[in-house]
């Protein structure tokens, strides 16, 4: 089964998403953006980073404005190297770097370790999480950070893997039917708990995001997989590494409206 997951062939067409998406990307998405960095891995003045599945570009203009002193995007989709590109283009030349790369073969086309390696909703999309995991991690120079963010586990978690089975090979149309269902499903949620959703869909979404672009993601997010903070833990203890900051996601409703990302921060000790 991992044979196949790992044929690109297999995967959700993310590139198109986040191509559609950084057309609304303006200072205020760059400005959650930056915020969203700087609360996981602080200041960048002087740093190397790194960004493992860069998608819009957006995380990567974010650390060259927090002060990265080089920074280098990696995608395995051409549309996402593209769009990263289109949006860095205004930026120092000399202090970034764009390329067609998948994260399992860092270690050996990259040959260099990095201060900060960022990899923000990326990882269990692979097809392989734990092996990209490991290839991050290895990316992390002494006593450098590595900020990852990881889908939590929820009891609905093997449904959802074969609704982005399913999902990813719909025609256009019935994708949009099935997202506004999920939509709606996740207005009525907002309600419930007293919040606006449609402030939400006029405003954007933590991050910078974009909530129809991340319904769409959430939707057709295949390969997939879960996992909990004391699996994340264990394998990067092994790995030497300490977990400096832990943002969990609350399972909401057993994960019948799908599960969201929990946020890690690791220093490399050895």
């Amino acid at each position: 089964m991992k044979a196949d997951l790992l044929d690109v062939s297999t995967h959700f067409q993310f590139g198109e998403n986040w191509a559609q998406y950084s057309e609304l990307v303006d200072e205020r998405r760059i400005a959650d953006a930056i915020d969203s960095v700087r609360t996981l891995v602080g200041d960048l003045k002087g740093k190397t980073f790194l960004d493992i599945g860069s998608g819009s570009g957006i995380f990567s203009l974010a650390a060259l404005r927090l002060g990265a002193s080089e920074v280098l995007a990696i995608d395995l989709d051409e549309t996402s190297v593209a769009t990263t590109r289109r949006l860095l283009a205004k930026e120092d030349k000399a202090r970034w770097r764009a390329e067609k790369m998948s994260v399992f073969d860092l270690p050996d086309q990259a040959k260099r370790s990095f201060d900060v390696v960022y990899s923000w909703g990326v990882l269990h999309h692979t097809g392989d999480m734990w092996r990209a995991v490991d290839a991050a991690s290895r990316m992390v120079a002494d006593k450098g950070l590595l900020a990852i963010a990881l889908y939590e586990r929820t009891p609905l978690c093997g449904a959802w893997t074969v609704e982005k089975r399913v999902y990813r090979k719909l025609p256009s149309l019935a994708q949009k039917l099935v997202r506004w269902s999920y939509m709606t499903a996740w207005g009525a949620g907002m309600l419930v708990k007293g919040y606006n959703p449609w402030r939400r869909l006029r405003e954007g979404h933590e991050r910078g995001m974009d909530v129809s672009r991340d319904a769409h993601d959430w939707l057709g997010g295949y390969p997939y997989e879960s996992t909990q903070p004391e699996e994340v833990g264990v394998f990067l203890k092994d790995r030497g590494f300490t977990r400096l900051k832990l943002m969990q996601w609350p399972v909401r409703l057993g994960g019948l409206l799908g599960s969201g990302c929990t946020e890690y921060v690791f220093v490399k000790d050895r």
